[in-house]
């Protein structure tokens, strides 16, 4: 899985998965700025307060997006921890990398999740289609080190594939009002690739060489750029 951690120059929607709840709790805790720990630590920390007493808890990528800065890939393993925490952790911190991301990635506002949406009601769990789903991980990181637009859409589009095989809810549900589907393929089809922030839609995160009409660009924040966890 890859997180990048943004500085906050927009107000995040609630429910569209970037983390807004796991965000509020951090605020919470430590009132806007992290503790001088270490960011493994602070992962933790932030997981067991948002989760506790959940009989489904958030996955632990929401705490690392927001505290680990730069672009990070999280491999994750079952035989790790039960597949909580990530295995290993590799981060991109290289200002070049960071710039590139900003000027080809921007962010479409769709709906948030509505109530009573649950995208785990039908599960298709096939190890064969997880594996597919952790490659495209790879990919998406490996195509941002190397400033790769074509594998970088690639990547997308193809976790998009796994999402919708995986968890069918992700894209079309009962609850879901707006047509993601007929959405994300349009944009598919017109830029090298598209994905939503999170199931149900949230944003959808649009990767292109040129300005995507309604879409808008995110800052980075890098190790050198501070520790806020705040929005405005």
């Amino acid at each position: 899985m890859v997180v990048v951690n943004l500085e906050p120059n927009f107000r995040v929607m609630d429910r569209a998965g970037c983390a807004s709840g796991t965000r509020a709790v951090a605020m919470k805790l430590w009132k806007g700025r992290l503790p001088a720990k270490a960011p493994d630590e602070l992962v933790r920390i932030l997981y067991h307060a948002e989760n506790r007493g959940k009989s489904q808890p958030s996955g632990s990528q929401d705490m690392i997006g927001l505290i680990y800065p730069g672009i990070s890939r999280l491999d994750y393993d079952f035989r790790h921890e039960g597949g909580v925490f990530p295995a290993r952790i590799e981060s991109i911190n290289d200002p070049r990398v960071a710039r590139w991301l900003e000027e080809v990635l921007y962010v479409l506002p769709v709906e948030p999740r509505p109530d009573k949406y649950n995208p785990l009601g039908r599960q298709n769990l096939d190890p064969a289609w997880i594996r597919r789903l952790g490659q495209s991980g790879r990919d998406c990181f490996d195509a941002i080190r190397t400033r790769n637009l074509a594998e970088l859409g690639a990547s997308m589009n193809r976790c998009m594939v796994c999402w919708e095989k995986i968890l069918p809810h992700t894209v079309q549900h009962p609850t879901l009002k707006f047509d993601l589907k007929a959405m994300l393929r349009a944009y598919q089809r017109e830029y090298p690739g598209a994905m939503y922030s999170g199931c149900g839609g949230g944003y959808l995160f649009v990767v292109s060489n040129k300005p995507v009409p309604g879409g808008f660009r995110v800052n980075l924040r890098l190790q050198s750029r501070g520790k806020r966890v705040d929005h405005k």
